[in-house]
């Protein structure tokens, strides 16, 4: 028997439980899951990073922590932790994100906000065509790629940035200090899909806000602290930033008082970009089980040096 320690919210038990037992028997796992077991019995841990449990080192036989959420940043420098960590890689959040980027992208491409504005007058506009209009995502992982692929489909002049070098057809890779003051100087729609590290840290600041043409749009359902929140202020009150589409925050909820949701360029939206979903979610889980078992590499296994 494989003793798999639930270590969520009680909410997400009530949301995981059935999946994960069905995940696990289509796969033959013999698995007892619980959300609670004598420490030194637990042989996987299904975790959410906002779990009472922080302490690892009383789970001496655990083979293996794996997350529920794509972000680790607030798990991955736990020094407790020195079973292996995997991410989620979930395909259900993956196509969720994709969708939301995709809508953002062609809601600022076509305008759309414009014609919301002007239903009490008669006022032609035609936009470019999707081939025209240059895109930028800043992180080419799981979820940058999946919607640089899609973007890519629908016309879109694709580019990308990451730390290191990438090679994904039909986009044109950058990577480095250069290579992000080039990609974002053609950029008209910037989407912003980085991890949250001590290198992408404000990434979009003052200066790297002023390499964009004038008038383009962020799009960031990434991370809250990629953005440097009061440079993108200035930069929408100048006009070098014509909108910003933001999902996620340095402080969730974001608090009533905070300037972005008065702002006039700017459409709020309360993380909803992806959600890990259930089903397809734990089958990822059970797979990394099984892979574990098997004594093969496991599924999406974090970088601890790199941060994800």
């Amino acid at each position: 028997m494989i003793n798999v320690l639930f270590a969520a919210r009680s909410e997400r038990w009530d949301t995981y439980e059935a999946p994960l037992k069905t995940a696990f028997a289509a796969l033959g796992l013999a698995v007892d899951l619980r959300q609670d077991f004598a420490p030194q019995d637990v042989d996987y841990i299904v975790y959410a990073p906002n779990s009472p449990l922080q302490d690892f080192r009383p789970y001496t036989r655990c083979k293996a922590v794996l997350n529920l959420w794509a972000g680790v940043e607030k798990i991955v420098g736990n020094e407790t932790l020195t079973q292996p960590l995997c991410r989620m890689v979930d395909p259900g959040l993956t196509q969720s994100m994709v969708e939301w980027v995709a809508g953002h992208v062609l809601r600022y491409h076509l305008d759309i906000d414009r014609s919301i504005a002007q239903q009490d007058q008669w006022a032609p506009f035609v936009p470019p065509l999707a081939e025209e209009r240059a895109v930028a995502i800043l992180g080419l992982g799981a979820l940058g790629q999946a919607c640089a692929k899609t973007l890519c489909q629908l016309g879109f002049k694709v580019s990308g940035w990451a730390r290191s070098a990438k090679d994904i057809p039909a986009v044109h890779c950058h990577h480095g200090p250069d290579g992000l003051r080039d990609v974002l100087s053609t950029a008209e729609i910037v989407v912003l899909l980085l991890p949250d590290t001590p290198d992408t840290l404000n990434i979009l600041n003052a200066e790297s806000l002023s390499y964009l043409p004038t008038g383009a749009r962020i799009i960031n359902p990434g991370r809250g602290p990629l953005i440097d929140d009061g440079a993108l202020l200035a930069a929408l009150d100048s006009g070098q930033i014509a909108q910003a589409t933001l999902d996620v925050f340095r402080v969730e909820p974001l608090p009533l008082d905070h300037p972005y949701w008065a702002h006039p360029q700017v459409t709020v939206t309360p993380h909803i970009a992806a959600e890990t979903r259930p089903i397809t979610a734990a089958r990822v889980i059970a797979e990394n089980i099984s892979r574990g078992e098997a004594g093969a590499a496991f599924l999406h296994q974090v970088d601890r040096a790199r941060g994800y």
